[in-house]
């Protein structure tokens, strides 16, 4: 027998996570991964487009889909999410379906196990902070689930601290199918660093002012300057939709705008192993919600109506 046939043979796929707002998505993403890949705040829905993170089990490779929440759409930015959402999973080799154990089948969850018969793909159920219910509450919500859809498997974990997820990947990692690997094996993820570093300072806003700024707020990159001395300067704009959100965003003396760039710049340098030169700007750009070219930069396809 050769070398090469002695090898085991490789495994790859993509497996879509999908759940109702603040299920803990991206904090299981980020624990799948074993590195930040997607945002992660209190506020719901601020997942937007699709974000791919990468783990490597053993002889495969599992290209994980963070989706955007699913819930009940209320205008044109929602149903873009939402159909983002429902499209990644289709698109997908298995489909997670996430759902928070604390707060049951009910509003968005129930909504979101009632349509998962239009999923032709393998669904495996994971049943996520499981350590703030009881034992007995978690038989019947998974009895309950399996009851409203087809699941292969169920999990139960917490992606905060871990438990039950070295189990889950080495599910996913004998699920997914026998072929090459999509991406080198050190990559973690396929979210461009400039589109991450945007996504760190949307997710610093969010956690700052989470009580006081619509989530309908936007980061983009102005100017991303690689430096002689192995430093970047990078260039922001916050942009949201009036003048009383930009006093917000700015706060007194210029306070709060100061301490959110300092918290992004200290992530950004971590993340890019260099020095970064950060700077913010505040603008108001009205309905930029109704904007194309806005849900193109983000990935997102543009609602019609």
């Amino acid at each position: 027998m050769s070398e090469d046939a002695a090898q085991p043979a490789t495994r790859s796929g993509f497996v879509a996570l999908i759940g109702a707002p603040n299920a803990g998505k991206s904090t299981l993403v980020n624990r799948l991964v074993g590195a930040k890949v997607s945002i992660v705040t209190h506020k719901v829905q601020t997942t937007r487009a699709i974000v791919r993170g990468i783990a490597t089990r053993g002889v495969t490779q599992i290209v994980f889909v963070d989706t955007p929440g699913i819930f009940k759409p209320r205008r044109r930015l929602d149903e873009a999410m939402v159909t983002t959402a429902w499209g990644g999973a289709k698109d997908a080799d298995l489909v997670l379906v996430l759902v928070d154990a604390e707060y049951g089948l009910k509003g968005d969850a129930l909504a979101m196990l009632e349509r998962l018969g239009d999923i032709r793909q393998p669904k495996v159920l994971v049943l996520n902070k499981i350590d703030r219910i009881a034992r007995d509450r978690l038989l019947e919500l998974t009895a309950k689930a399996n009851e409203l859809a087809a699941f292969e498997r169920t999990f139960m974990i917490s992606a905060l601290t871990g438990s039950g997820c070295d189990d889950l990947l080495d599910y996913l990692a004998s699920a997914l199918p026998e072929g090459p690997w999509y991406y080198p094996e050190d990559q973690l993820s396929d979210l461009p660093m400039r589109q991450l570093a945007a996504e760190i300072t949307r997710e610093k806003l969010f956690l700052r002012l989470h009580e006081e700024l619509p989530y309908s707020s936007h980061v983009e990159n102005e100017k991303w300057e690689e430096r002689p001395d192995g430093s970047v300067r990078i260039e922001q704009v916050i942009y949201v939709e009036r003048d009383s959100q930009k006093k917000i965003v700015i706060g007194r003396k210029g306070e709060t705008i100061r301490a959110i760039g300092e918290a992004s710049r200290k992530e950004m340098a971590e993340i890019l192993e260099q020095k970064v030169h950060l700077f913010l700007f505040v603008k108001v750009r009205e309905k930029w919600g109704d904007d194309p070219e806005r849900y193109r930069e983000m990935g997102l396809e543009f609602p019609k109506n």
